[in-house]
Order: C-alpha cells, then structure tokens, then sequence
C-alpha cells in the first residue's frame, strides 16, 4: 500500500525529519541553479562525460566496441556550443529534479514500507503534495521511472545518480509479485533499460535481474502458434490480451519488438529459448500471405490468422519495422533475412501509405481494409530516423532516395510542431480537408512529451551534419522547458493549440528515457555511442552490435 508523506513523516523522530528536509532542499537548490546559474558558454570550450570503459562480455578482441574513458565533445561553434550548454543544463536539471524520488526511496525505507516504490511507471509532476513523489501504473506497479532512466544517468555522466538507482535496483526490485505486465513495456523499457545499464557500467546486478524478468516473461509465448500474449502474469505465467484488439489477437509492434533483447540475452546466458522464440515469430510471419505486401496490425495467437486489415507505421505497427532494420544492424550487418524482410515491407508501405500533400508535405497515412487515412501519428515521426539508419544497404542504389525520405518526414513533423501555438506536436495530425499537419480532434491534441520527433532529428543529424536539426531540436528544448516545466519536474499538456494550456500531471517514464537522452545526444558530439558500434532499442536504451564472427548463438541453424 502507498503511505502518504505526511503519515509517513509522522512516524519520522524530528532529527530524521529535519534531515530528510534538508535533503530536499538541497535537491531543489542544486536544481534551480543547475538551471540558472550554468557557467557562461565562452568559458566552455569542450565537453567531458566521463563514459567508462565499456567490455562486451566474451569478445575481448572488440577493442572498437568499447567506449574511450573520457569522451571529449568537440566541433561545435560557438553558436551552438551556447544551446549545447543550455541542453546539457535542461538535462541536468530534469534529472536533479528527478532525483527527488531517490529521496523519496530514502524516505521509504525510514519508514519501513518495502513495497511503495516497488514498481513504478510514470510520475504524477504536478500535483501537490504527496502526488508529486508517488509514481503508479494502474493495479500494477513497476520501477520503470528508475530502470528507464539509468543509461541516460550514465550517459550524461551523472553517476552518483546512477549509483542510487543501482542501489534501489540491488535491494527493491523483485519480480515475484502478482501483478499482470505488458509483454512489450516490460521488455523495452525493462530488460532494455537493464541490459544497456549492464553494458555501460559492467554491473551485474543488471544483467542478473534482466534475465531474472526474462525468465518471467516467457510463459507468455506458450500459444497455438508461439505468437505471445500481450499481458502475462509475473507470478501465475497466465497471458491474454487486449480486451480491445481486433478478434483477440496479438499486436504487431508488440510481438514484433522482442528482437533485439531477446537476441542480447540468448548472447549473455547461452540459454537458446529467447533467440527460438523470437526467430520462430519471424518464420511464422515469412510464411503469411500479406495484403498488397502489407503487414497488419493484428494477429491472432490461437488461429495464426491476421485480424482487421489495418496497418500503421504508428502505433500498433511501428517498432515491428524499426526492429526489422536494427536485427541486421545488431548482427554486424550479417542477418541479411531481416534485411530482406525489412526491405521488401519499406518498398509496400511506400508503395501504398506513403504520400505527398498538396501543400508538399510528405506523410505516412494508415491503411484501413482498402482505404487510405490521410492522418500521420506523432509515433509514425520515428520513421524518418528510421528511413536514414537504413539507407546505407538499401538495394538498387536507394541509398540517397532513403535519405531525403528521412529529410522529408522529419520536415513534415517538424511542420507538425511549427503550426502550433506551443511549438509542440500534437498526438496525430491530418492531411485532408485543407488542412496539412494539424490536428482536428481534441483529442488529438495533446502532448506527453514524446520523443520520436527528437528521435528523427538526432538520426538526421548523425548522418548529414545539417544544422537546422540542432536548431528544430533547440526550438523543442525551449517549448518544453516554457510549457512542460513544473515544480515536481516535466508534465504532458492537453491542447498545445491553447495559449493558456492545461497540465496532464503525467512525466512519462520515456521523457527521461528517449526524450532527454535524444536531445543531449543532438548536441553531442558523433563519437558519443557511434552507430557502427551501438543500436538503439525502440525505448532509446543502446545495446552494442554483436561482432560475433564464426560465434554461433546457441539454438541458431546458421551463424549471426
């Protein structure tokens, strides 16, 4: 049960009182000069994050794989050195703020209640009073708050930060508890966020509790067709799925975005079952007849038939390609079956969602059985990131075509943020009617702090040094800070068309995740987690390429 913090402090003795306050105002301090008193830009002309050897456990001779032990930042003129400066201020303030629920894991154990922050998932901002430190996810609670932010802690090198989420990790979370998961949450933001903790700073308890929640999951891939549930039960291992999907079947982004982890974790522990279960989905799929090429969103586990015919490279659709394209990067470009497959779905879903307004705006519609809805998700703006990674390998030369793709959806998302009253995007907008990248429903409105816009942005500037990427990002570091920014942290808002806009109470775990790391990465230098190195899971959390040579991953027919 989660005590309030004041029946907590009741129970305090007024020593312990008085120093858990003065923790706080210390935080709080630290925060708003962090913010406001950052030394001048002229004073700073390179950039030290202290990223720590990095080992890829079994391949000593993957000397280019590991990280220097002083990553410099350098080549950033004086002009976007100052953003740079204040991006690195913005990111170290959130995270001093955020650094509140460590105090409030602190104040847990003072009182000697073991499971109030057992798991947490997203932070209620706003609120006063207790609502400001209790962080909850329905009936079920889980640390993502505190996993999810790890590798951004690192990365930032704010490692006495990262050393108390450590802590709490070591002594608080545990798995065995009743509580049904999301099958997809549970290992983007968990297993990933461990993983990539674990190959940052070479800590087991990472890994040790990644495959301890691994081991939980699985029980959900015991269906007809070894399809997985989209729930199970941590305890019980009992799976279903959304009560909402078409004919009760499985999502497509969902069963299709276990890849990269499960691979890792095949690769760390030697057991075969993660890497069989999830090729098993990818052969399952290649035998599938597929409407015009397309993949829809639903399947059902029990039938292995599709559901409704509706496809998105939005939600419900979109990391499924995006994990495609990072299968065959993770291998060191030798998984050429994802390649292929990801190749031929890029080729239909042009084919057939991708458009151009009349105004000149490319977009990518929804395919609703034989129609096309001109409405692009603030989710399907990942693609444009996307479309870059992949265009080196693409076939027949594509190579530069891909690219301005990529350049052409991230002008189209950014249009999307340009033509609101807050510069910040809305969840979806439409291309219909007379009207290019707007919102038309209230309830399309809104803004949670999403990062996939950021997301493209960074990958457009990775590969072509264009310098209004750092400028759009700059533009969507001072919205948030200007209408995101509340007295507990970050929150969403409800109409980014109002001037006078209302708060969500809600700072998403993906904030600190993605959103943050995004942005800090924007303005970082090319050296800070190379590509030919590192993949991002579709939750930001890098994981390194597998050079694996003639090392064949147990339970494999042919060599990755």
């Amino acid at each position: 049960m989660i005590v309030s913090e004041n029946v907590c402090l009741s129970t305090l003795r007024l020593s312990e009182k008085f120093i858990l306050l003065l923790i706080l105002s210390a935080f709080i301090t630290l925060c708003f000069g962090a913010f406001f008193f950052l030394p001048d830009n002229s004073k700073h002309k390179r950039f030290d994050f202290g990223l720590e050897d990095v080992l890829i456990p079994h391949i000593e001779s993957e000397k280019e794989a590991r990280h220097s032990s002083r990553q410099v930042i350098h080549g950033v003129g004086a002009h976007d050195e100052h953003r740079h400066s204040h991006s690195v201020a913005f990111g170290l303030f959130s995270f001093l703020c955020s650094a509140l629920y460590i105090a409030c894991i602190r104040l847990a154990r003072l009182c000697n209640y073991k499971f109030v922050y057992f798991l947490i998932t997203v932070v209620h901002m706003y609120s006063v009073n207790v609502n400001i430190y209790i962080l909850s996810a329905g009936s079920s609670q889980m640390g993502a708050t505190i996993v999810d932010a790890l590798d951004t802690l690192y990365i930032m090198g704010l490692h006495d930060e990262f050393k108390d989420g450590q802590e709490w990790i070591e002594q608080n979370l545990d798995f065995s508890v009743n509580a049904e998961v999301s099958v997809f949450e549970v290992n983007i933001r968990f297993i990933g966020g461990l993983l990539a903790a674990y190959y940052l700073s070479g800590q087991e308890v990472f890994k040790v509790k990644a495959v301890q929640l691994a081991e939980k999951l699985l029980p959900a891939f015991n269906t007809p067709t070894g399809i997985p549930w989209a729930m199970v039960n941590l305890k019980s291992g009992v799976g279903r799925n959304w009560g909402w999907a078409s004919a009760g079947s499985s999502i497509l982004a969902e069963f299709g975005t276990l890849h990269m982890e499960f691979v890792h974790l095949t690769y760390l522990t030697g057991n075969p079952a993660y890497y069989q279960k999830v090729m098993h989905i990818r052969k399952l799929l290649a035998k599938m007849d597929r409407p015009n090429g397309l993949y829809p969103n639903y399947l059902n586990p029990r039938t292995g038939r599709w559901g409704q015919h509706h496809t998105s490279v939005g939600g419900l659709g979109d990391s499924f390609y995006e994990y495609l394209l990072k299968a065959w990067l993770m291998s060191d470009k030798t998984d050429t079956e994802a390649r292929k497959t990801y190749d031929d779905a890029i080729e239909a879903i042009e084919r057939h969602l991708i458009r151009k307004s009349n105004g000149g705006l490319t977009f990518i519609g929804e395919w609703k059985n034989g129609h096309l809805e001109r409405k692009m998700g603030h989710l399907t703006c990942f693609a444009g990131g996307m479309f870059a990674l992949g265009a080196d390998g693409s076939p027949d030369d594509k190579a530069g075509h891909y690219l301005q793709l990529g350049a052409e959806i991230a002008h189209t998302c950014h249009e999307s943020y340009d033509r609101t009253v807050l510069k910040l995007g809305p969840e979806a907008f439409k291309f219909d009617s007379g009207l290019e990248a707007v919102a038309v429903r209230q309830n399309e409105k809104y803004y949670i702090l999403r990062p996939e816009v950021i997301e493209t942005y960074w990958y457009m500037w990775r590969f072509t040094h264009d310098p209004k990427y750092r400028q759009w990002g700059w533009e969507a570091v001072q919205a948030i800070d200007k209408y995101c920014r509340v007295s507990g942290g970050f929150s969403g808002v409800k109409d980014v068309y109002s001037s006078n806009p209302t708060y969500d109470d809600v700072q998403q775990s993906f904030f600190l995740a993605e959103t943050l790391k995004y942005l800090y990465l924007l303005f970082s230098s090319d050296e800070l987690l190379p590509l030919e190195n590192w993949v991002f899971n579709t939750e930001a959390h890098p994981l390194p390429v597998l050079h694996l040579g003639n090392i064949t991953l147990p339970g494999s027919e042919t060599q990755q």
